[in-house]
């Protein structure tokens, strides 16, 4: 049973949310602010998180930057407005996808079964088990990532992006296309999941800003993973 934490204020919306992801057969614990949300996060320890942005004190951003600071538990934000700019600083803060509010119960429990996918990437079929690009490995097996011989955390849709455009080096793919391979999103207009999780995957890897290594933009059309 998939155990998800929701951090939400308004009551009404919590314990609606909570009840219905208890009836999509999940196990639910609920917080009302940031601070009682980071405690349930120690102790119910959630393979989740639906966090609300506008959180009154503690910000739901900065519970995300708290959060990502020391976990890579899938974050999904949940906002009440579908303003650009918020949308965009929430994805950059580290959240793995984004509902606006009022969003139905079985977008939200399609949304959090997706994100729990990612965290399991299969290895592609055929890909090498290990690759190294330069100063880049990438085991495939063990899904981890390390850089100059460190290890690289990397969240699930990082985590994900990454495998999939290394798995066809070279391959130019386009926006609609990674958001189908690495959110199983179908439908259009939400590129800012991909161009946020590319930035954070990008300062990861140590790629400094304009002068990428590993995964290059393709104007007008998306990105491609290899060298220059």
């Amino acid at each position: 049973m998939p155990r998800v934490l929701i951090i939400e204020d308004d009551r009404a919306v919590r314990d609606g949310v909570r009840l219905a992801l208890r009836r999509q057969g999940h196990d639910v614990a609920a917080a009302a602010t940031g601070e009682d949300g980071l405690e349930q996060l120690r102790s119910f320890r959630p393979d989740a998180v639906v966090l609300d942005l506008m959180l009154p004190g503690m910000s739901g951003l900065e519970v995300c930057r708290r959060i990502r600071a020391h976990d890579q538990v899938p974050i999904i934000m949940a906002t009440a407005r579908g303003d650009d700019t918020d949308i965009v600083v929430g994805l950059e803060s580290g959240a793995d996808d984004y509902v606006v509010k009022p969003v139905r119960a079985r977008v939200l429990d399609a949304r959090i079964r997706a994100v729990l996918r990612r965290v399991g990437v299969p290895d592609e079929q055929g890909a090498p088990r290990t690759e190294h690009h330069g100063d880049l490995v990438i085991d495939r097996a063990g899904l981890t990532v390390t850089h100059h011989g460190r290890p690289v955390a990397l969240g699930p849709s990082e985590l994900r992006l990454l495998l999939t455009l290394s798995a066809s080096a070279g391959q130019v793919f386009s926006r609609q296309q990674l958001l189908e391979a690495v959110w199983e999103h179908s439908y259009h207009g939400d590129a800012r999941l991909v161009d946020a999780c590319v930035k954070r995957l990008r300062s990861k890897i140590g790629e400094a800003a304009g002068s990428p290594r590993y995964v290059h933009t393709v104007r007008g059309f998306g990105y491609r993973f290899g060298p220059r």
